[in-house]
């Protein structure tokens, strides 16, 4: 089925692309805080972060390329919005009751580096991620979803994982953690993806009949920058 609504028209458009943004806004927030699972050392934000690339896949898969790639856009400014926001609450005098100013700088002070990291690492981790997909799609023919999701999400996630510690860590810790640090988050964020998969599919197979559409990206033109 190729696509015909508009998006007023559709009516969980706007949730599913109101959970992809909070999801990206909440994994950022709580980022700063390492965890260890297992013997893997990584950001908090694994527990969340992964879930952006699985409604990713979602809104390309329902809803095509051309409408992820607004929602993703929307998702980058909304990023770019709330570390300009965390940078100003951070300069602004503390009050002189209020004496957490070092905690609140250390959880949500935005160190420029990790910004851009984190900006650049999913603009081209996200846009991967859609056009993978978008494309298995037609050369699957809207068969075996899980093809999709997983080999969309190898490619997205290997290429977020890369660029975000490199960016933001390169030159400064020694190689070996560099090598360990993507390679423990890619392996996770790839088995996080494989784990969601039924629950993906159930949310996915919804979403087509609710909508009743069903987007093949046929003649799109996959420029992200795009946007009209």
């Amino acid at each position: 089925m190729e696509e015909h609504q508009s998006t007023n028209r559709l009516k969980y458009f706007s949730i599913v692309s109101a959970i992809f943004v909070s999801v990206l806004i909440i994994s950022n927030t709580i980022a700063s805080k390492l965890i260890q699972i297992g013997p893997f050392i990584v950001s908090c934000a694994i527990i969340v972060f992964p879930i952006s690339y699985i409604f990713g896949d979602i809104l390309t898969e329902v809803y095509g390329y051309k409408r992820s790639r607004k929602i993703i856009w929307t998702a980058i400014v909304c990023l770019i919005f709330m570390s300009l926001i965390y940078w100003l609450a951070g300069l602004l005098p503390s009050a002189s009751i209020w004496t957490n100013q070092e905690a609140f700088l250390s959880v949500l002070g935005v160190v420029p580096r990790i910004t851009l990291a984190s900006i650049v690492a999913y603009f081209c981790g996200e846009f991967s991620n859609s056009y993978v997909l978008a494309k298995m799609k037609i050369f699957t023919q809207g068969k075996k979803l899980w093809t999709r999701t997983i080999g969309s999400t190898v490619v997205g996630e290997g290429v977020d994982s890369i660029l975000f510690i490199l960016i933001a860590f390169y030159g400064t810790v020694p190689a070996s953690f560099l090598i360990a640090a993507i390679l423990s988050g890619y392996i996770l964020k790839v088995a996080y993806e494989i784990i969601a998969t039924p629950i993906t599919y159930k949310i996915v197979k919804f979403l087509k009949k609710e909508e009743g559409i069903d987007t093949y990206d046929y003649e799109t033109n996959f420029n992200p920058f795009k946007l009209n």
